[in-house]
């Protein structure tokens, strides 16, 4: 589906075929999240990862366009209070844990750009996949926030010197640098080979001995037990932050680019 052709609050679709459970996000928006989009994605990877005719999950966006334009401008340039935004911060919390928790791998397609939280998605999925065209960023500085909520998971995924000079310098970065830090795990030269890559890891996946899987899910990501309490307090950082007058006036100004 293109991201024309979507719903004007976007979608979250579920495909299940021969053991592969494809969970597929889109908005008009360039991918964005809007708050309701993210509990939509969280609730419905928590869903298939009970699933057990689910062998593997893998994670697509919409359209031909960026992969996830990160957080959704329209809905942060309306948050009111810190209470509000905390919460809302908090749907990409929620959509990051329900992956990582879920026992199955996660696969992700990155067929396009990915910017701000959308790094975050990119980095707690146990095996991305993305074109040689995806660069990524975080622009969360350049709007007077950081990247506080998606920061541990993608440390995590590519050490502490390669995400701190992603928060410091919140500019592109090509796909093979992120390919070399560890953030993509296989770059591509165009959209058919991405499919046909990710199609055949998912149906290797598929095949494989499940409480294998789990097990080797649980040992590489052993020590994010206690990430629901972190990345709340990372939440209320950016809550409060959204609400300066830096904030609201560098988002007007992206917006009105």
């Amino acid at each position: 589906m293109s991201e024309s052709s979507l719903p004007p609050n976007g979608r979250v679709a579920v495909e299940l075929s021969d053991g592969v459970a494809t969970v597929r996000f889109g908005h008009p928006k360039g991918n964005s999240l809007p708050g309701a989009l993210l509990r939509e994605l969280a609730a419905r990877v928590a869903e298939v990862g009970r699933d057990e005719r689910a062998r593997v999950i893998v994670l697509r966006s919409d359209g031909t366009g960026p992969f996830c334009a990160g957080a959704s401008f329209d809905e942060l340039v309306a948050i009111g209070d810190a209470a509000t935004g905390k919460e809302f911060f908090l749907g990409f919390a929620r959509v990051i844990l329900a992956m990582l928790r879920c026992p199955q791998f996660v696969v992700t397609a990155v067929h396009g750009r990915v910017a701000g939280g959308g790094v975050g998605l990119v980095a707690a999925s146990d095996y991305a996949v993305a074109v040689e065209s995806a660069s990524c960023k975080l622009s969360e500085l350049a709007v007077g926030i950081g990247p506080f909520v998606v920061g541990p998971v993608i440390e995590r995924k590519i050490g502490l010197a390669a995400f701190q000079g992603m928060a410091v310098d919140a500019d592109w970065r090509d796909a093979r640098w992120a390919h070399t830090q560890g953030l993509y795990t296989q770059a591509v030269p165009n959209v058919s080979e991405l499919d046909a890559r990710v199609s055949a890891i998912a149906a290797r996946l598929a095949a494989s001995n499940p409480e294998a899987m789990a097990q080797i899910k649980r040992v590489c990501w052993a020590g994010t037990d206690e990430w629901d309490t972190l990345l709340e307090r990372r939440a209320e950082m950016s809550g409060t932050l959204v609400l300066s007058d830096f904030t609201r006036q560098a988002i007007a100004a992206f917006k009105a680019r």
